[in-house]
């Protein structure tokens, strides 16, 4: 495996502040299609291995200094060794071209997470987890039901991209029609890229705010394009994905086998998401015939909002996390 040598930030600037009581290091590490990913690693100050282990990532088009890195620094102050990583093609990991999704390989990409975890020192390989935020949430239920390693899987917010992506938000472009509609306008994009040699972008949350913003535009607005979230290197801050970084997503269900995981699961939603209908009918989904549904579980907020759960320390139920990884890490 040859790791590519990437240009890592020296200075902290995640959208967080540090925990002295947190140590911090920048890693790289190969996925199985040689993509080098970066990552940061958060070990408790002090502590001695070997450790359980959780690999983080999410939200979609988001970065690890931003969501995926608080979630790992305050979840490694509960006791854990944990990894924030940028997903292939995105933040400061490898691969070529930028800003494009793939089913497959961002599933691998959770999966060589676990290959890192599972043999460097002070981590125990026996017991490691995956948290998958937004987008990345349903990567980690895919990652979860192809990867017997992985003992306990906690979603936040979670988004089925392959269902949003094929029925449109709220399943309401959910017809062959309206697919081929889609269909029809990215492979015009493909042929027009490649007769250009690039790739157009999509444009990130929208900026200014149109004011009949509705209302998930506007959360999404809150977090990416203020102080409070904004980030360089976050598409979705930015320039956003390609126009056809997600077609592949659009007959290519990442579910369909998750009523088959027989390892921990904890999905967690805001009940005034938008987003709140992908978390529900997922965890239906694999509890459905499943005879290890006895340690799955649904917790959702009252009152909280989709990007509450991005950064909100004061209603992302940390307690709650750590107690269900030490349950089902040990």
């Amino acid at each position: 495996m040859k790791t590519e040598n990437l240009h890592l930030s020296a200075e902290w600037d995640k959208t967080f502040p540090k925990n002295d009581q947190v140590d911090h290091q920048k890693i790289t590490f190969v996925n199985r299609y040689g993509i080098t990913l970066a990552a940061d690693l958060y070990t408790p100050r002090g502590a001695s291995g070997p450790l359980p282990a959780i690999a983080v990532s999410g939200p979609f088009g988001a970065v690890k200094e931003q969501s995926s890195g608080l979630y790992a620094q305050t979840l490694a102050g509960y006791g854990f060794m944990t990894l924030a990583f940028d997903p292939s093609f995105t933040g400061e990991s490898g691969g070529t071209p930028r800003y494009v999704a793939s089913p497959d390989i961002n599933t691998e990409d959770f999966l060589a997470a676990v290959d890192y975890l599972s043999t460097i020192e002070n981590s125990d390989p026996q017991r490691i987890g995956i948290l998958g935020i937004c987008g990345w949430g349903g990567m980690a239920l895919n990652a979860a039901a192809l990867d017997p390693r992985i003992k306990a899987a906690v979603t936040s917010t979670m988004y089925d991209m392959a269902r949003v992506n094929a029925n449109g938000y709220f399943d309401d472009e959910n017809s062959a029609e309206a697919r081929y509609a889609k269909k029809a306008a990215l492979s015009a994009q493909r042929s027009a890229d490649y007769r250009s040699g690039t790739y157009a972008a999509a444009g990130g949350v929208v900026d200014p705010l149109p004011e009949d913003a509705p209302f998930f535009v506007r959360d999404y607005y809150a977090y990416y394009k203020t102080t409070r979230g904004y980030h360089p290197r976050s598409l979705n801050s930015n320039q956003g994905w390609n126009v056809t970084g997600c077609q592949s997503f659009l007959n290519q269900p990442i579910l369909h086998y998750s009523s088959e995981i027989r390892s921990a699961v904890l999905m967690i939603h805001g009940e005034k998401a938008h987003s709140c209908y992908f978390s529900r009918d997922a965890y239906a989904a694999m509890i459905r015939d499943n005879p290890y549904a006895d340690n799955k579980e649904l917790l959702l907020l009252p009152h909280a909002v989709h990007t509450d759960l991005y950064d909100r320390i004061d209603i992302i139920p940390f307690d709650k996390i750590a107690a269900f990884f030490r349950t089902y890490l040990r």
